[in-house]
């Protein structure tokens, strides 16, 4: 069942983030499914921390830009969206590559929602899971 409530495509997403922290981190939206958005962030000199592997504030990031995406598309015109909690468990380093993000609704309720956001390696491998509850306010 498709829960997008405003449109959205991965060209609308990019187009939205150009000049932001996203756009800064080389993140790339690849994806919108019915129920879900997936983006990747590269490994690079711009998202590694001194040792040499992906920052965990990045995957952050990318969770963030995900889960907070996806409640603004999947609520109507009357609300908007504002992150209330994130948290991120990091489960495997990342040196090099890519990092994909997916992210897909727990709850989609009238004053929160709540996606649960799944970060792989190249080889699909789980790299971090996070978990953004947004508070949706009236548009003013």
């Amino acid at each position: 069942m498709r829960i997008w409530k405003k449109p959205i495509s991965v060209e609308h997403l990019t187009e939205v983030h150009v000049g932001t922290a996203v756009q800064h981190l080389g993140i790339e939206f690849l994806e919108v499914g019915d129920d879900f958005i997936r983006a990747r962030v590269p490994v690079d000199t711009r998202t590694r921390q001194p040792y040499g592997i992906l920052h965990g504030g990045v995957s952050v990031v990318l969770a963030e830009t995900l889960g907070s995406c996806g409640a603004m598309y999947a609520s109507g015109e009357d609300q908007r969206a504002f992150g209330l909690d994130i948290n991120a468990n990091h489960l495997k380093a990342a040196p090099s590559g890519w990092v994909t993000g997916t992210a897909r609704p727990v709850h989609i309720g009238r004053s929160t929602h709540v996606w649960a956001i799944e970060m792989t390696n190249e080889k699909g491998e789980l790299t971090c899971v996070a978990r953004i509850t947004m508070a949706m306010l009236p548009a003013r």
